[in-house]
């Protein structure tokens, strides 16, 4: 129960945005503790359905404007631009006491602009790469955001050494309990055999991440043992039918040798009763190290999004030491091998990203070898370092960050102090 003050604005309004799966599942967790805080407060902006059904009022469907890739957002651009005017109309009309933006920078930054000029405190939570590319954004962080709640301990030295207030708040997945239920119920609940092992495959949060890896991982279960039962957890903000009828149509068009996927609708638990998974570059690889599952990281985008990416990646000292960049190989995309400042984790991107790689790697990591312990031991590492130093949860941290900004407390602080969390 929260027991901290409450701040003077007993009606506040608050604008929020989150564009993709994680975001969406961390503007839930804001919202339902802001609504402890503040019973009579509205809420409003771009979500998913667990925003919605968090109490937010969706002025724009998160699931409508989700793309990924440079080319994929050119194609959307102008049904994206219609609902990003929406977005800034509803801002205009309802002026909101204070806006929490969550990651999603290509909308985000332009509605932090918006929210500027009105004079509307900004909360930056979850940072963009800006570390990675695109390094002329962090002007705009400098002159929109008033606090950047980071989850990654290396992104607060990198903002601090750049004058941004920022604030490592710890990573809101690893504060969660590892789920509790048995392999028994599990295999109940999903219609799977117990006398065989899972595997995972998270094919990422969007539809177009979807087709472009889950054939990919298909075309790989059909090399390993049919020992081995496939479990494929369905993101917010994806349609689950849809997602069905793509596996019932890889399943159809590759008959010998089928393997039973299950679609499921929790990642973490699967993740948890999996032996080990193949997962999509994103937030999915954290929540696997945090469980402490073995994986594997894969990811594809179109030629002209990945040559681009390759000549505009530059990762500075702080992210990627100058001593461990190999000019042979890619840089490391994994978050969980940016977060341990080395490889821990295996990376099949592009063109590696192939049916037999993801065989090959993960075999070692389905045995009980030297592999497996390694990986399980460096997991174990990465989610204490992800833990909120504070020992005040992340959730907590940018609500208080929020409450500090609120029109009252924002007086009490001075023209030129800004409240502390």
């Amino acid at each position: 129960m929260y027991t901290g003050s409450i701040a003077t604005t007993s009606n506040p309004r608050i604008f929020l945005s989150a564009g993709e799966a994680s975001g969406d599942h961390y503007g839930a967790q804001l919202l339902a503790e802001l609504r402890t805080r503040h019973p009579n407060l509205t809420c409003f902006g771009l979500g998913g359905k667990e925003m919605e059904e968090a109490g937010l009022d969706r002025i724009v469907r998160a699931e409508d404007v989700a793309h990924m890739g440079i080319t994929e957002v050119i194609r959307h651009m102008p049904y994206i631009y219609g609902e990003y005017r929406r977005l800034v109309t509803s801002i205009q009309k309802r002026r909101p006491d204070v806006a929490i933006l969550i990651d999603f920078p290509d909308v985000n930054f332009r509605l932090a602009r918006e929210l500027k000029k009105l004079a509307i405190p900004v909360i930056y939570f979850v940072s963009p790469q800006l570390w990675a590319w695109k390094r002329r954004r962090l002007q705009w962080v400098q002159q929109r955001v008033d606090r950047m709640m980071v989850i990654f301990p290396f992104e607060e030295n990198f903002y601090r050494a750049r004058n941004v207030n920022a604030t490592f708040v710890g990573h809101p997945l690893a504060e969660l309990p590892i789920p509790n239920s048995s392999r028994e119920d599990y295999a109940a609940a999903h219609n799977l055999s117990l006398s065989k092992e899972w595997i995972a495959l998270l094919p990422g949060s969007r539809w177009k991440e979807v087709t472009a890896n889950l054939p990919t991982m298909y075309h790989a279960t059909k090399e390993l043992s049919s020992h081995y039962e496939f479990l494929l957890p369905i993101a917010t903000t994806l349609d689950a039918t849809q997602v069905q009828h793509l596996v019932t149509e890889l399943q159809t068009k590759f008959t010998e040798h089928p393997r039973t996927i299950r679609l499921v609708p929790d990642a973490r638990e699967a993740l948890h009763h999996a032996r080990a998974s193949v997962v999509a570059s994103g937030t999915a690889t954290v929540q696997a190290a945090v469980i402490g599952n073995p994986f594997i990281v894969v990811y594809r985008v179109s030629p002209i999004t990945f040559r681009l990416a390759k000549r505009l990646v530059h990762y500075p000292p702080e992210v990627w030491p100058p001593s461990r960049r190999d000019p042979e190989t890619n840089l490391p995309i994994a978050m969980v091998n940016l977060i341990a400042g080395r490889r821990i984790v295996p990376e099949l991107l592009q063109t590696q990203f192939t049916a037999h790689k993801v065989a090959s790697a993960l075999r070692p990591l389905l045995d009980n070898t030297p592999e497996r312990t390694q990986m399980i031991a460096d997991l174990a590492e990465i989610r204490h370092i992800l833990r909120p130093a504070s020992g005040s949860s992340s959730i907590h941290q940018v609500c208080d960050a929020v409450e500090a900004l609120l029109p009252g407390n924002l007086l009490k602080s001075g023209p030129n102090e800004t409240a502390s969390v």
